[in-house]
């Protein structure tokens, strides 16, 4: 992996990451600020123990990266410190590298998610649908109560507090007039993808919130639209939690 080295490293850690909203925004914003000496890379990893490496080689100029997919919860372990939201969460999306090398882990999807949600949810938003179990999910699980909203977790699989697909009768989609798609399902290019609940049941009482911005409108929205839906992708929730985290990497 070559990377040009600049005297601010940040970065975006997953896998296959090819592209990322992470690395376009920071760059566009390091051009605003003028920031000639900061640069933002992609680490893509097939596996997180080469995170060792990438931090004893860029010691000397990397300053913080972001956490995506599939490493947001396998990060934890390599971290000096974790922020108290974060370890409540159970998973990490922002690294601060301090000055001696320390590393300390931040949650700021909950930031991004709670307030792009927020402006969209009255008195009857009492419970909600979070479709998929990863890293992410439950950044917007802690941010649903926050909200005083009850959230219940959808996968393939049952357990403590998750639900099946199968388990999405009437009643349930009825009860939960908030739904979270927290799954891949729908990403460009995969866009007639979308998670498998009966969308049917769904009215103009419900929020359809989707983590993916591209394509912006997912057929999932779409489903939602359609049945009169408020709906939402997940852009403004990326803005939210980079600047968070822009915030936390330029405190003193």
């Amino acid at each position: 992996m070559v990377i040009e080295e600049k005297s601010n490293l940040f970065g975006l850690l997953g896998r296959n990451i090819s592209y990322s909203f992470s690395r376009g925004y920071f760059g566009e914003k390091f051009k605003e600020l003028d920031l000639k000496d900061y640069s933002y890379v992609n680490f893509d990893l097939q596996d997180i123990n080469e995170l060792s490496k990438v931090i004893i080689e860029k010691k000397n100029s990397l300053r913080g990266f972001n956490v995506t997919i599939p490493y947001k919860e396998e990060v934890i372990p390599f971290l000096d410190k974790i922020d108290k939201k974060a370890a409540a969460i159970g998973a990490v999306n922002t690294v601060k590298v301090s000055k001696s090398g320390k590393l300390k882990g931040y949650n700021t999807d909950y930031f991004g998610f709670k307030n792009s949600l927020s402006p969209f949810l009255g008195k009857e938003h009492k419970k909600a649908l979070i479709l998929g179990t990863g890293g992410a999910s439950k950044a917007v699980a802690f941010a649903l109560k926050s909200l005083d909203i009850t959230p219940t977790f959808v996968s393939r699989k049952t357990s403590d507090n998750v639900i099946t697909y199968q388990d999405l009768n009437e009643e349930v989609i009825k009860e939960n007039l908030v739904i979270v798609n927290c799954t891949p399902l729908g990403t460009h290019p995969n866009v007639g993808q979308a998670p498998d609940i009966p969308y049917d049941f769904i009215g103009e009482s419900h929020i359809l919130y989707d983590l993916i911005y591209n394509p912006s409108k997912t057929l999932f929205l779409q489903k939602g639209e359609s049945k009169g839906a408020q709906i939402k992708n997940g852009l403004e929730m990326l803005e939210l939690q980079a600047e968070k985290a822009w915030e936390i990497w330029q405190k003193k």
